[in-house]
């Protein structure tokens, strides 16, 4: 006689007891209240089937998000333990909470992952708005438009297709940094205990676009006909442009729209010259007045002009500055130290305030309403809104760019050669074993200039400046100099590479 194949034992949300494949299977059938959240019911193979219990990795909390490798270093389990913790996080600030939007990029293992997220945050209570595969600025909006008490985007924006994470924020699209909350979140999913409660909370699915699509178009009202090749690299942007451009006088040349989160193209990262090359290469074909890339989850985007030359992210935060401050004079507007000596000249010239601010979206957003500030732009392709929730988005940046060119009726080069009165290097990375040593080495060694340490260290003196900063989001030192003339910032460039360098080889 055979003996009886031995049958799988799962548990339901918020149970403590398990049940057999069969019963499972037949509470499916009678939609039992607690399969609403339970990823037999919505993902099959998902967290219920996956009983591995990997070691969890620290190194997945990093400044701005949550971010690993999947499913090595981010899988199903952790993501299921990341939801309750996050849960848990949101209910300490508020015990009131009850509502998290929760949205995904198109990257293979977001669906996955999102739907692991949604059974932890249930399983401790709270509700979910499955907003699904949105950007992540539509994330944003949604918590802030809808006034929610949080969201959280499945994605690693930028990063290569193994990739994957989620991205924070509180009510009113407040962003969740390592100090202000992810280093809390980490504790608790490395303490995590399974929560034996009763109420779960539920799931509803929310469809955005109407409302997202009438919010980003009150930023440019004054478009004319435009012929713009939009590089999506296969992200978010191909599922959000079509629909956003929908009705406006704008002729789109599309660039890898196919969502494919194993970006067969190119990276889906527009700040390495690499990723920009076919982008560059259709403007000159087709003539078109403009080009613009996307990353990954659609929140960055970088320019090209009509001749495909790609145009600096502070001359770009230069631009809409002017554009801004021509209806709100006075405002303040912050920009990133990285940021060309230019952006406070135009700023000033324009009649706003200039502030300067450290590199990252969640200290930006933070001094953006701490000082009433309009706008917001940084050298990585990020632009901030005061009236987007305080948040970040390609999208707004997008269409003002748009709106200048329909006012300007010149080529996009004509518009900023203007603004190219400096030379500089862009971002340089360097892999540096002791960043910290390497920095005070710098420092010591350029005393004689203004000296400041707001981000890694910024010397500026009469006709160059620089700024030496450690990478928040990988194990890099970058260098950003800028001069007068070539050759000032060529000079600055050798020296500072050479110390970089230096017992690094």
């Amino acid at each position: 006689m055979t003996e009886k194949a031995e049958e799988k034992q799962y548990r339901c949300p918020g149970e403590s007891y398990t049940i057999s494949d069969s019963v499972c299977r037949g509470r499916q059938r009678v939609n039992y209240p607690k399969c609403n959240v339970c990823l037999e019911k919505v993902e099959p193979g998902g967290f219920a089937q996956s009983h591995a219990e990997p070691k969890l990795s620290i190194n997945i909390f990093k400044s701005y998000d949550i971010r690993g490798k999947y499913p090595s270093e981010l899988n199903d389990t952790t993501a299921h333990k990341i939801g309750t913790s996050i849960a848990l996080f949101f209910r300490e600030k508020n015990p009131d909470v009850k509502n998290i939007v929760v949205g995904r990029d198109m990257r293979l293992s977001s669906k996955s992952l999102a739907n692991a997220l949604i059974e932890g945050l249930c399983t401790a209570g709270l509700n979910v708005i499955n907003v699904g595969v949105v950007s992540s600025e539509m994330t944003y909006f949604a918590v802030g438009h809808y006034k929610y008490d949080g969201g959280v985007m499945v994605t690693a924006s930028h990063n290569p297709a193994e990739y994957n994470g989620f991205k924070l924020c509180r009510e009113q699209a407040i962003p969740v940094s390592f100090e202000t909350g992810i280093d809390r979140i980490s504790k608790l999913t490395k303490q995590y205990h399974p929560l034996r409660g009763e109420h779960l909370g539920k799931v509803i699915v929310s469809d955005i676009f109407v409302d997202y699509k009438k919010h980003v178009l009150k930023f440019a009202s004054n478009l004319r006909h435009l012929r713009v090749v939009i590089d999506a690299g296969n992200g978010m942007a191909g599922k959000t442009i079509p629909l956003v451009c929908e009705g406006l006088p704008i002729e789109i040349i599309p660039l890898y729209f196919e969502l494919d989160g194993s970006f067969p193209n190119h990276e889906a990262n527009p700040l390495k010259p690499e990723n920009m090359v076919d982008l560059q290469k259709k403007v000159r074909e087709t003539r078109a007045h403009l080009g613009v890339a996307f990353d990954g989850d659609a929140d960055r985007c970088v320019f090209v002009d009509e001749m495909g030359r790609i145009i600096g992210c502070d001359i770009i935060t230069a631009l809409i500055a002017k554009q801004i401050l021509e209806r709100e004079k006075g405002a303040t507007i912050l920009y990133d130290l990285r940021s060309s000596w230019i952006v406070p000249e135009e700023i000033k010239a324009a009649g706003g305030i200039p502030y300067r601010e450290r590199v990252g979206h969640a200290y930006m957003k933070a001094t953006l309403r701490e000082k009433r500030a309009i706008f917001g732009g940084e050298l990585s392709g990020h632009y901030y809104f005061r009236d987007n929730y305080h948040s970040d988005s390609g999208m707004i940046a997008f269409l003002m760019v748009l709106e200048i060119l329909s006012a300007k009726r010149v080529p996009f080069s004509n518009v900023v050669s203007p603004l190219k009165r400096y030379c500089s290097t862009g971002e340089i990375n360097f892999e540096v074993e002791d960043k910290d040593a390497k920095i005070a080495e710098i420092a010591k060694k350029f005393s004689n200039g203004k000296v400041d340490h707001l981000d890694g260290v910024t010397v500026e003196y009469n006709d160059w400046w620089f700024n030496v900063r450690k990478s928040n989001t990988e194990p890099l030192l970058r260098l950003n100099v800028e001069g007068k003339t070539q050759e000032i910032m060529e000079k600055g460039k050798r020296a500072l590479t050479n110390i970089i360098q230096s017992r690094n080889a």
